[in-house]
This record gives C-alpha cells, sequence and structure tokens, in this order.
C-alpha cells in the first residue's frame, strides 16, 4: 500500500479486500436461494440494506415472517457499530463538503473502514475523497454482482460451509488487522496485541450476558476507551 490518494489507487488498494465479499456474498446468495427469495429482491437487498450480517439476519426473518418493525430494529442494532467507525473517519474529511462525506458514509463498511485505517499508515495521516469513493464502489459493486451470482448458482451449492464460504469473512478481517499491526509504526506492536486481546477476551465475557450485536458495540467502545488509556501510559 502506497501513499497514493487517487481513485485508481482505491480500485487497487480495496482489490484483495473484495475477495472476502466474493465468498461472503456467493453464500448469502446461497441463503437467499434457500430461502426463496428472487434474484430481484436480493438484489434490492444488496443495493438498498447493503450489509452482509445485516442481509443474512433478514433473510431468517423473512423465512419466520417477523414484523417489519422487528427487522427495522434488527438491522440497526446490527450496523449501530457503523456511527462509531464514520465518528472516526470524519476528522480526516472534515475539510470536505458534506455532500462528499455523505456519500463516503453511505457505503463506509468494516472492511473499507479497516482499509481505510490502514491508509493512514501510508498517507502521513491523510484521506481523500477519490480514494474513498474509489474503495467502497469497488465493495460495493462487487457485494451486489456476488449476491446476485449466487442465487443464480444456488440450486448447485446445497451447503455453503462445505467450500468454507461461511468463514471468508473472518479470514478477511483476520488478514485486516495483521496489515493494521504490521503497518502502524507510531505504536509498538506489543500495545496492539493489548488492545486486540482486551477486546477479545471482553467480547467472550460480554457474550454470555447480552446478545451478540450489542455485545460487539459494547466491546468496541470500551476497546476504544482502553486504548486511549494505553496510549497515555
Amino acid at each position: 500500500m502506497t501513499g497514493d490518494l487517487s481513485f485508481r489507487a482505491g480500485l487497487k488498494d480495496v482489490l484483495p479486500t473484495v475477495f472476502g465479499y466474493i465468498g461472503v456474498g456467493l453464500a448469502f446468495g446461497v441463503v437467499a436461494h434457500t430461502a426463496h427469495l428472487s434474484v430481484w429482491l436480493v438484489m434490492l437487498m444488496s443495493l438498498i440494506v447493503y450489509a452482509g450480517s445485516a442481509q443474512f439476519v433478514l433473510a431468517s426473518m423473512l423465512i419466520a415472517g417477523s414484523p417489519i418493525g422487528a427487522m427495522v430494529a434488527s438491522v440497526f442494532l446490527i450496523n449501530a457499530r457503523m456511527s462509531l467507525m464514520s465518528m472516526t473517519v470524519a476528522p480526516y474529511l472534515k475539510k470536505e463538503s458534506l455532500t462528499q462525506n455523505v456519500l463516503i458514509g453511505s457505503l463506509l463498511t468494516d472492511e473499507t473502514f479497516a482499509l481505510s485505517m490502514n491508509k493512514l499508515n501510508a498517507t502521513k495521516r491523510q484521506l481523500k475523497p477519490a480514494w474513498f469513493h474509489a474503495a467502497n464502489l469497488g465493495a460495493y459493486l462487487v457485494w451486489c454482482v456476488a449476491t446476485m451470482v449466487g442465487v443464480l448458482i444456488g440450486n448447485m451449492i446445497p451447503d455453503a460451509k462445505t467450500f468454507g464460504l461461511d468463514f471468508a469473512v473472518v479470514a478477511m478481517f483476520i488478514g485486516l488487522l495483521y496489515l493494521q499491526m504490521i503497518t502502524d509504526k507510531t505504536r509498538p506492536l506489543l500495545q496492539h496485541l493489548t488492545v486486540a486481546g482486551f477486546v477479545a477476551l471482553t467480547m467472550i465475557v460480554l457474550m454470555r450476558f447480552i446478545p451478540g450485536t450489542s455485545a460487539i458495540l459494547v466491546a468496541t467502545v470500551l476497546g476504544c476507551l482502553f486504548g486511549m488509556v494505553a496510549v497515555k501510559r
């Protein structure tokens, strides 16, 4: 990853990440096919909702005939963490227009957020809309196409777990975390490992008492606070 913040550089930087989108998108498409969702409904869901975990939940809730209010509440809770990510990115784009910030925030995902945090290590802590738009749009388009292809070939793949597609998103996050740790020279590696270990341990404890989506949000906030204390010390 270089310090180039052009549109072309954004497409190049996001390329390794989108392979994870392909795996997870295909897996969702297979699940949607099993739930008897049409290609058009899956396409609209990917274009409008654009949230992997939320789409899996929506598919299962549609099968169960859950009320619309419950679906809206579930998606809101699952994606609540995006507000934290947006607030983290916002200071690097404060000189940009409101329109630019809204467009970037609308397509921001866990993966492009992590990618942007890695990019800061190569750009002297700077981000540009052109690079961000390329990364976001690249991921967005690949996700939409992958989910539709998944639906179309759903009858050929009875179980996504057979091909390890369900692990694709986990593997992608492990890779992004590893890159963040080795490229950030402003902090010692031990400090990164300590914060990551704290978040993991917090998640394990919290999931015994509260739902997984809420546990993720609380663990993220506590991890940020722990990281701030660790840096100050």
